[in-house]
């Protein structure tokens, strides 16, 4: 079980992921840049291409929001705030190393909970300006959050079934001498798989997808769009860092600090999520949902199923 942490931790974290957000959608930009022109040529123009997230931070800041005929605007701003609040509040159960700002008994259903908040927030910022595209978009978030939740769901609970209980110390603790990746090597696989959907990226970008103009994010401009896709990075970050307490054995590691593996082993996992972007081919929405329904689903029932009886017999 983690120590308490301080009482400003819960003043710092908001801030910590924040910065850990501006860091990755930084290092996405660097490998845009690649992909569209070519290697940077020198590190000024590599630092160019990372600022160039900030730049349009600043744009959409002094951009004048747009209103649509018969909007819901309470909806909707209600919606496109609770994206970043939810990913935010997923992440007071993250441990960084052997300390967290709460570890309550049951952490990872929190965590599962705050997720499911994103999915009511997407629909929202996308139902709010009375537009069909965005609302399109919006329902696909909500048919890619059910198909992919399920899994997502199983890999939490094989995580949870392994440790004997659902507070993420316990997880973190229960990895002191083998890594659930070891012996969890599909319901790890199946995480970062959902985790990717959950922060609709990469391949799974279909709520914002261009056919749509869009998607959920069609109507907003100004800080109301800025708001909505730095949740979506936030997103994308604490996914990200909860696969570390749950499989990668969260600050446990040899010479360095906890909270010092904690944060390399994090960005590993960003890294990989922010890569693979590139390296998942891009499918029409029924298809990767297939997949989750008929492929995951079952996958992680085996591997929770095959935990489960591990535990039985210990």
């Amino acid at each position: 079980m983690p120590d308490a942490a301080p009482w400003w931790a819960a003043v710092v974290l908001p801030l910590a992921l924040s910065a850990a957000a501006v860091v990755t959608a930084g290092f996405s930009a660097v490998l845009s840049g690649e992909a569209e022109r070519g290697r940077a040529g020198s590190v000024r123009e590599a630092g160019v291409r990372a600022l160039s997230p900030l730049r349009e931070a600043l744009r959409l800041l002094v951009q004048q929001p747009r209103r649509t005929t018969a909007a819901d605007r309470l909806l909707g701003r209600l919606g496109v705030v609770l994206v970043p609040v939810a990913a935010v509040l997923a992440g007071g159960v993250l441990p960084w190393g052997f300390r967290a700002v709460s570890d309550p008994p049951v952490g990872v259903v929190w965590f599962n909970a705050m997720e499911a908040l994103a999915w009511a927030a997407v629909w929202l910022a996308g139902w709010g300006p009375n537009s069909a595209l965005s609302l399109m978009g919006g329902y696909r978030f909500l048919a890619q959050g059910l198909a992919y939740e399920l899994p997502h769901m199983f890999a939490l609970t094989t995580a949870a079934l392994g440790a004997e209980s659902l507070r993420v110390g316990d997880v973190v603790a229960a990895q002191d001498g083998v890594w659930f990746v070891v012996w969890m090597p599909v319901a790890f696989a199946a995480y970062l798989l959902s985790a990717l959907a959950m922060s609709f990226w990469g391949p799974f970008s279909h709520p914002l997808s261009r056919d749509a103009a869009g998607g959920a994010s069609a109507e907003l401009a100004g800080v109301d769009r800025l708001v909505f896709l730095g949740g979506r990075w936030l997103l994308l970050v604490v996914t990200a860092g909860f696969s570390v307490p749950l499989f990668l054995g969260g600050g446990h590691g040899p010479l360095l600090p906890g909270w010092a593996w904690t944060l390399l082993k994090t960005a590993a996992v960003v890294a990989l999520l922010v890569a693979g972007r590139r390296a998942l081919p891009v499918l029409r929405m029924e298809r990767y949902m297939e997949v989750a329904w008929i492929v995951l689903v079952p996958l992680t029932l085996l591997q929770a199923l095959f935990v489960a009886v591990v535990v039985l017999n210990r």
